[in-house]
């Protein structure tokens, strides 16, 4: 059984953060996420994507806070333990116990909860049951990898829009599919999007893949109409995700509907287990990168003191030990 002062579940902006801090105050970390990469949400669904919202930066790729956060914590050396799920919770000596899938245990001074919205799941695209080949694709962790390819989007949110943005100057041709004729996404993206050479499909659906090993063509069907087919490499399918909190929903934890409810500390009602970032609740919350950011802060302070109540809960400015 491995043992580490805190575990931090979820690799997420709020959780890579959570891990600097912890790190700052001197404390071993590991940090679980059952996503293969850091970054949570960030990186499987807006990587491209600029925020204007984190202080500092006037506008910032996703991927790039990503990994500027990696970069903050890794002189701190946190484990990350990813692809991993944190399956079950229990106590031994007072101390939070971890299970993990695949049945390796974890023995934890604290626990912070920086889930998000808890596990998510792409809602599936009806026509890729009946294909099984490859070339089907929920998130483009690495956009440059699809240079040169017909690619065909279906959906009509704000990732479809976000995803056609980002592969028309790479791709050799985009494709954009909605089965309906308004659409979801901002209006200022779509306009974007139009003005670009995309072809946009309306009031539409893809009823048929083509490919022996991997996706070559597809049939798009227009409403009333008949079916047309396209050379596609690879379908993007932006069609939005379920949530839930999977394993953590039986820990025990007090919830107010998929989100952890905490106090002022971001202790949640679990001894040692505290939370920050989306998946937290409680009165006032507001849901923004930022907001986790100080949350996380909070967490491994309070953390810190109930892993050793002689600790201080303020450590001090990081630029007094610079």
């Amino acid at each position: 059984m491995r043992e580490v002062d805190v575990a931090v579940i979820g690799a997420g902006p709020a959780g890579l953060f959570a891990a600097y801090y912890a790190g700052f105050r001197g404390l071993s970390v590991a940090v679980v996420d059952a996503l293969p990469e850091p970054g949570g949400q960030v990186t499987a669904m807006y990587p491209e994507k600029l925020i204007l919202d984190v202080a500092g930066f006037p506008s910032i790729k996703g991927r790039d806070l990503v990994a500027n956060l990696v970069a903050q914590a890794a002189p701190f050396d946190p484990c990350y333990l990813l692809g991993t799920r944190a399956e079950t919770l229990s106590y031994a000596d007072d101390r939070p116990v971890l299970g993990l899938a695949g049945g390796a245990r974890l023995r934890c001074g604290a626990v912070i909860v920086t889930g998000g919205l808890g596990s998510f799941t792409p809602r599936p695209l009806p026509v890729a049951e009946h294909f099984t080949g490859a070339g089907i694709v929920y998130f483009v962790p690495q956009p440059a990898e699809l240079a040169g390819r017909d690619v065909l989007i279906v959906g009509g949110g704000d990732s479809a829009f976000d995803w056609a943005l980002t592969l028309q100057p790479l791709a050799r041709s985009v494709t954009l599919v909605h089965r309906r004729e308004k659409f979801r996404a901002h209006a200022a993206t779509v306009a974007r999007v139009l003005a670009l050479p995309v072809r946009v499909v309306v009031n539409a659906e893809v009823t048929r893949l083509h490919g022996d090993g991997t996706v070559s063509a597809a049939e798009i069907t227009v409403r009333g109409g008949a079916a047309e087919t396209l050379p596609v490499d690879t379908v993007v399918a932006a069609l939005g995700f379920t949530a839930d909190l999977g394993p953590l929903a039986g820990w025990g934890l007090r919830l107010d509907r998929r989100h952890i409810v905490v106090d002022s500390t971001m202790a949640t009602n679990l001894p040692r287990v505290f939370a920050a970032g989306d998946i937290t609740e409680y009165p006032g919350k507001v849901r923004l990168i930022a907001t986790g950011f100080g949350e996380a802060a909070t967490a491994v302070n309070n953390a810190a003191v109930a892993i050793d109540p002689a600790a201080h809960l303020f450590p001090g400015h990081s630029s007094d030990g610079s």
